[in-house]
């Protein structure tokens, strides 16, 4: 059963034991509390946010409420920040000496100023509950200052080794998985993105091997694993196959965002004849039928040219071939009004068919997906 309740917390107790650095994370509260947990994003507010922060606490004006989160007893550190994270960082940095307001540093202002700011009392509350419970209260409360996204609040859900291992690999600005996969994975990993890309791909992979399972379920089931080093190893194992294959110096504009993964799980296995598929591709590349330039690399591993978007006829070459046609369907020679048919290559396009009036013919319906099905 979830428990939200209130407890009392002054900023002296956030300030106890504070420190800050890329290994640990900033820590407070005794080094109890997870301000921001090791490898998680690093957004700041800047000056002028700080200093409303240090005001409002010195003119005993009310904090905005924060939210705490209790972990699992295995956790490290039993406590993180869901919500208030910058909040807390100010005042830590403020007592600490790391900027001024008005000129002034906590360690220039008066005894009683500086006592009335570490006896500021701060409206905290914190959350204790299984994962579903904690997810809906998240999203609930998840509406002030920078909203964390769907990941995030997962990350504090299954707070444990695996998670904490895993934002080290994943989540850090110049991370392994960022240097590895910059060029093939989109977002940023102080956002997540890459953590949840590789659940993303170790699900599918997962559930490939017929062991169905979804990113949160593979959170849920390794939380408490000591580490995250299965995660990884394959995504290093999907992404030095995407390289080896290829090369971000050719062909980085199609490559970005696919689906590497399951291109590796069928396709490495495979000895592949890259001087041909790059001759293709650059090809492909230059071929104003293709669309989607971002299919090609699928295209030319699986010869699916739904991948590929090819181009259509435009209303005016099907209208005229229409019109040519005396509305009749070459093939089941029936008559149709042009809504009920559709254009079609007479030359396919992977034959050197392009979409041209002269490489048009007008179907109905039935013909052309009987015709699309040889």
């Amino acid at each position: 059963m979830m428990t939200i309740k209130q407890i009392d917390v002054t900023v002296r107790d956030i300030v106890d034991g504070y420190i800050n650095n890329d290994e640990q994370g900033v820590r407070g509260y005794g080094g109890r509390l997870d301000i921001r947990p090791p490898y998680q994003r690093e957004f700041i507010y800047n000056d002028k946010e700080q200093q409303a922060v240090i005001n409002t606490v010195m003119k005993g004006y009310p904090l905005n409420v924060m939210y705490w989160v209790k972990r699992s007893e295995d956790a490290e550190c039993p406590y993180e920040v869901m919500d208030g994270q910058q909040r807390t960082l100010s005042l830590c940095d403020y007592v600490a000496g790391k900027f001024s307001v008005d000129f002034k540093g906590f360690f220039n202002l008066t005894p009683d100023l500086q006592k009335r700011i570490l006896d500021y009392r701060l409206t905290v509350y914190l959350c204790e509950g299984e994962a579903s419970e904690k997810l809906e209260w998240f999203q609930t409360i998840n509406i002030a200052g920078k909203p964390l996204n769907d990941q995030e609040i997962h990350n504090a859900i299954y707070a444990g080794p695996f998670v904490s291992d895993a934002k080290r690999h994943f989540s850090k600005t110049n991370c392994g998985a960022y240097r590895l996969g910059k060029d093939y994975v989109n977002g940023s990993p102080i956002r997540q993105d890459f953590l949840k890309k590789a659940l993303e791909w170790m699900a599918q992979h997962e559930t490939r091997l017929g062991k169905p399972q979804t990113p949160v379920g593979y959170m849920a089931a390794h939380q408490h694993d000591p580490n995250a080093n299965n995660l990884w190893t394959y995504f290093q194992n999907v992404l030095n196959w995407a390289i080896t294959n290829f090369d971000p110096r050719k062909f980085r504009k199609i490559m970005k965002g696919l689906d590497w993964a399951r291109l590796y799980d069928d396709f490495s296995p495979r000895t592949l004849d890259l001087a041909a598929l790059h001759a293709e591709m650059s090809r492909l590349m230059r071929d104003s039928e293709v669309q989607r330039p971002a299919g090609i690399i699928p295209y030319v591993l699986t010869r699916d040219e739904r991948f590929l978007d090819l181009r259509a006829f435009p209303d005016d070459i099907k209208l005229a071939v229409w019109e040519k046609q005396n509305h009749v369907c070459p093939l089941c020679h029936k008559e149709f009004d042009i809504a009920l048919m559709e254009g079609d290559h007479i030359t396919p396009w992977r034959e050197g068919g392009r979409t041209t009036e002269e490489n048009c013919q007008m179907l109905c319906r039935e013909c052309n997906r009987r015709k699309g099905a040889k």
